[in-house]
């Protein structure tokens, strides 16, 4: 099965088509696509509150991405909120802890940063970040080009599929070492997961400019390019049961509208949006 989603539920004016829509995003988000990706997570730790809030406002079958937080994935340069590692891993557990009791946990996902490479102290840190997560479904994303150069790409594979990492297969651009290829392997049997960043080079290289969030997912998937996607999680869907698909493209406003693409190239039912039903009033004037 295939199932298709968004990074974040905010951003993506296209699809609050009508005021009502626009105050309930999440509501409405959750009637179109079956799954999020919650990137609000990387940057703070979530109350049980707001994941309490999240999981009752979506239907019995959607299912919840959660992005690690960044002290957990070394992108904290300085110090981070909590007294010590094991303080910030159990405070990450109690906030997850309503979407896995409530079978709306999919998988966390763990984004590397580009400086994070492949060497025996970071193959450690792997095992130990996934010693700790003990039964929770992991993704595993990296972002430096050594993992899967080819003397290291099979080592890598087998490594992921030994620890239990899922597989985070990446579109993204082809941008040097800060970058990985396109990697249409499966490490679980259950779940592989695809994100789709775009294709924007002179974007991703933009992280030290003030605007860097505004540009590096600016990019549209044409037609082409989305129905050669197709044909990947096709044979991907014959290799893991479940491959969820998220667009991160949102830079210009672009995510939405793909998945919606995505899913139409796919064969699978399209949502309407919010006000499509409503109809529309007639011209008394027209002849």
């Amino acid at each position: 099965m295939i199932t298709i989603g968004l990074t974040g539920w905010g951003d993506h004016d296209s699809i609050y088509t009508t005021k009502e829509a626009a105050k309930q995003k999440l509501t409405t988000y959750g009637k179109l696509f079956g799954t999020v990706e919650v990137d609000s997570m990387f940057y703070a730790v979530q109350s049980k509150r707001n994941m309490e809030k999240w999981t009752t406002e979506t239907p019995g079958d959607f299912r919840f991405v959660i992005k690690a937080f960044q002290g957990m994935t070394g992108h904290s340069r300085g110090k981070i909120p909590f007294e010590s590692e094991d303080e910030m891993y159990e405070a990450f557990r109690l906030s997850i802890g309503t979407m896995q009791q409530a079978n709306k946990l999919k998988a966390v996902l763990f984004q590397f940063p580009p400086w994070f490479d492949c060497t025996r102290e970071n193959v450690a840190k792997l095992r130990e970040i996934r010693a700790r997560m003990d039964d929770v479904p992991c993704a595993l994303e990296f972002r430096h080009q050594s993992w899967f150069q080819p003397v290291m790409r099979e080592r890598t594979l087998k490594f992921m599929r030994q620890e239990r990492w899922i597989h985070s297969v990446c579109d993204e651009p082809q941008a040097g070492v800060g970058s990985v290829p396109i990697v249409e392997e499966v490490t679980d049997d259950e779940l592989t997961i695809v994100r789709m960043h775009g294709r924007n080079t002179a974007g991703w290289q933009s992280a030290n400019q003030p605007n860097w969030r505004e540009v590096r997912y600016l990019y549209r998937y044409n037609t082409q390019e989305l129905e050669e996607w197709a044909e990947r999680l096709r044979r991907l869907e014959k290799q893991s049961k479940e491959v969820y698909v998220v667009f991160n493209n949102n830079s210009g406003g672009d995510a939405a509208d793909n998945a919606r693409e995505l899913m139409a190239i796919l064969g699978q039912d399209v949502p309407k949006l919010p006000g499509e039903d409503e109809p529309q009033q007639l011209d008394l004037f027209e002849f």
